[in-house]
């Protein structure tokens, strides 16, 4: 789901557009669910989370001509699975609060995340808390499926700013400096999120960028 060589920049922005939009208005997307996590460990600009284990929908694009491409055909993808294209029909919910109960909605969560895969790109959304891996909607595009995201222990950045491509590189090249420094070992790729709806002020904005560890620093 996240870091290397991963990439938003306008595809992002279409990314987060077609979803956010819909019912986020700037910084409100904070009151939306997402991933649990406990802070266990902060140093400076960085904090080591434990993430519970949560659900998402996700989908790989292949021979996409950039990461633009792929995070546009991902959202169209993901999107539709919300917001319909399922075996119940779901439909995504678009009030505030969410309610859940018999029509079985899907709520709009954040972030909406997107990372370097070995055939592609991987492009995901956070299902809520609700569903599980049986209960949730099975898509009808079979390029998209659902999965269960382990509890990890992860280091992670938290920036502000406008969704720039190098906001991000710039970002993650330090969290790599960070991680290499403090003699951790990385679990996975470096991951990229985006919690605001594009119209958000910038320097309100929350970006992140994180990497899977395997253990805590060493102390002492």
């Amino acid at each position: 789901m996240l870091f290397s060589n991963s990439a938003y920049s306008k595809g992002k922005v279409m990314l987060l557009a077609g979803l956010l939009s819909l019912s986020l208005l700037g910084e409100r997307a904070m009151s939306y669910e997402e991933p649990q996590y406990t802070v266990v460990k902060t140093d400076g600009d960085y904090e080591y989370r434990q993430y519970e284990p949560y659900r998402v929908s996700e989908t790989i694009i292949e021979g996409a001509r950039d990461a633009d491409a792929a995070s546009s055909e991902g959202f169209r993808r993901l999107f539709a699975y919300i917001t319909g294209a399922n075996s119940s029909e779901s439909k995504i919910s678009m009030t505030v609060p969410v309610s859940q109960g018999a029509s079985e909605k899907i709520a709009m969560t954040v972030p909406v995340q997107q990372s370097a895969a070995d055939t592609g790109w991987r492009v995901s959304f956070m299902l809520p808390s609700e569903f599980t891996v049986e209960t949730a909607p099975v898509p009808t595009d079979k390029r998209v499926y659902v999965r269960e995201v382990p509890g990890r222990l992860m280091v992670v950045q938290r920036f502000s700013g406008r969704w720039t491509e190098s906001n991000y590189t710039e970002h993650e090249q330090e969290l790599a400096q960070y991680v290499a420094a403090a003699g951790l070992s990385p679990a996975g790729v470096i991951e990229r999120a985006a919690y605001n709806a594009p119209f958000s002020i910038p320097w309100f904005r929350r970006n992140e960028v994180m990497v899977a560890i395997e253990s805590l620093p060493a102390t002492g």
